[in-house]
């Protein structure tokens, strides 16, 4: 499609005036920054079209109707005044006709109207046509006033660079569309290129606008990119519906507990993670689960989702709960993605290890290094022995872990200094090891019960790894049920290859 301008500015004029003599009106300001943010970016000029002599009373005549039909895009500013604006409302009823006629409101998952929010205003006082949509919130929450501030230089060097970002986000999406309505993309039967990230608390909203953002400039689209029904029936429909057509859910789980949706039981982080369960039982489906390191909690609630989280034995191929930084978030998500991307050719059966001796992994915390000595030597007798390492960029240290997962004949998990949750995810990560493109049979597991002891490590038990206790040190004979199964494995695993 051609059009005369790029995109149309709809606005309020009471939202033009400057707050100061010595500071450049809002408008006229997001205008002249986004249209030349959008001409470097496509590496043309970019035209933005708006009317700096509209008034309230002004006339809405057939010429503006006209220019409405030839823009690409509209960029509605919301704002008390402009939700009670009579020609606001008649140029986005006059667009979205024109949009009608020329294909639709959206272009693939890119919607052609673009809200930017300059102040708070309730959701159910948005035009019925823009309730859908997320928009871009140009206001932050000040929790040392209890008030939200307008990003605006005149609030101070942090507003104006949280303005700088946020119309960086607006213009890459500008640019996402524009590009798709000169030059539509086929759309692929292939892997979908869309990626689920799941609302989140406003705690971790600056963290998720970052990811989103690296998604993006990768080429992602993000959903999802609609506001969520409030009521349950539709919440579940438009989840799965958003759901099925990813291959990746991220969830960030942040120190507040988040809403619950009318008549539903539990909050919208919970549901979100179980409908992604639900949707990686389709396949070709990774889910992501992100706690921030050393976060605090004050609410209970928000406590036992989080232990709920780390206790799920529910393992789906591809799932992962990461409590790491979020560049090393950033990392996995990237490298997940590629793998979807540039799937790797593994083969069919194990490659021969270098050394005929099965490879027995041997897992435990760091504060444990100066004690499973005996452990090592003992198992070094008839196996390869490998330990983890803790040195070094967390990524390589992940990578690390995951070949091991996927080569090992064998895992002894070394529960001493560690809590039950660092137990509870290193099983999680045993059974899930298919997802790391494991082409072995599942590794012969063990846990080695060590001290101190504790009441709750007394009480545990398994179903899916031998029990051993070793309460007083280091004793052979305990072990033994998991070197014959070993060895027995690999003696197996010896004739089907001579019989080969």
């Amino acid at each position: 499609m051609k059009f005369e301008s790029d995109a149309f500015i709809s606005y309020a004029h009471l939202d033009n005036i400057a707050l100061s003599e010595q500071h450049k009106a809002w408008i006229s300001n997001l205008r002249r920054a986004l249209e030349i943010r959008v001409g470097q970016l496509r590496g043309r000029q970019c035209h933005i079209w708006w009317d700096p002599k509209l008034q309230g009373n002004d006339i809405f005549n057939d010429t503006l109707i006209a220019q409405l039909h030839c823009v690409a895009s509209l960029v509605p500013v919301i704002s008390p005044r402009y939700v009670q604006s009579e020609s606001g409302r008649k140029e986005l009823i006059e667009f979205c006709k024109a949009a009608k006629e020329q294909g639709g409101m959206s272009v693939q998952d890119k919607a052609r109207i673009f809200k930017v929010m300059k102040t708070p205003v309730p959701l159910e006082l948005h035009p019925p046509e823009l309730q859908p949509l997320l928009g871009y919130e140009f206001f932050k929450f000040d929790p040392n006033t209890g008030r939200f501030r307008e990003l605006d230089v005149i609030f101070g060097p942090e507003a104006e660079r949280d303005f700088w970002l946020k119309l960086d986000d607006l213009a890459h999406d500008m640019c996402g569309l524009l590009e798709l309505l000169e030059k539509p993309e086929p759309q692929s039967e292939g892997v979908s290129s869309a990626v689920y990230l799941a609302d989140t608390t406003s705690d971790l909203r600056e963290e998720r606008e970052a990811i989103k953002r690296d998604l993006q400039q990768h080429g992602y689209s993000v959903l999802p990119a609609r506001s969520l029904p409030l009521a349950c029936d539709e919440l579940l429909v438009a989840m799965r519906e958003d759901l099925a057509r990813c291959r990746m859910s991220i969830h960030m789980i942040g120190r507040t507990y988040s809403l619950i949706p009318e008549r539903c039981v539990a909050s919208l982080q919970e549901i979100q993670n179980e409908l992604a369960i639900e949707r990686a039982k389709n396949g070709a489906f990774t889910r992501l689960v992100w706690i921030p390191p050393g976060l605090q909690l004050d609410d209970e609630r928000q406590q036992k989702v989080i232990e709920h989280l780390r206790m799920d034995q529910r393992v789906e191929k591809g799932a992962d709960l990461l409590e790491t930084t979020l560049e090393d978030l950033r990392t996995v998500i990237a490298t997940r993605l590629e793998r979807h991307r540039k799937p790797a050719e593994r083969p069919a059966t194990a490659p021969l290890p270098l050394s005929s001796s099965p490879n027995v992994y041997l897992m435990y915390d760091s504060r444990d290094t100066a004690v499973v000595t005996p452990w090592v030597d003992f198992l070094f007798r008839d196996f390869e022995v490998i330990q983890p390492i803790f040195t070094g960029e967390e990524a390589e240290i992940r990578e690390y872990h995951e070949e091991n997962l996927r080569s090992c004949d064998g895992a002894l998990i070394f529960y001493g200094a560690a809590n039950e949750f660092w137990l509870r995810r290193k099983l999680a990560e045993l059974q899930k090891s298919a997802g790391y493109g494991r082409a072995k049979t599942r590794p012969i597991a063990a846990i080695c019960l060590a001290a101190p002891r504790t009441p709750e490590k007394a009480r545990f038990r398994t179903h899916t790894a031998i029990v051993i206790p070793q309460w007083d040190g280091f004793s052979p004979e305990p072990l033994q049920p998991f070197v014959s199964a070993l060895k027995a494995k690999s003696e197996d695993r010896d004739g089907t290859r001579s019989a080969g």
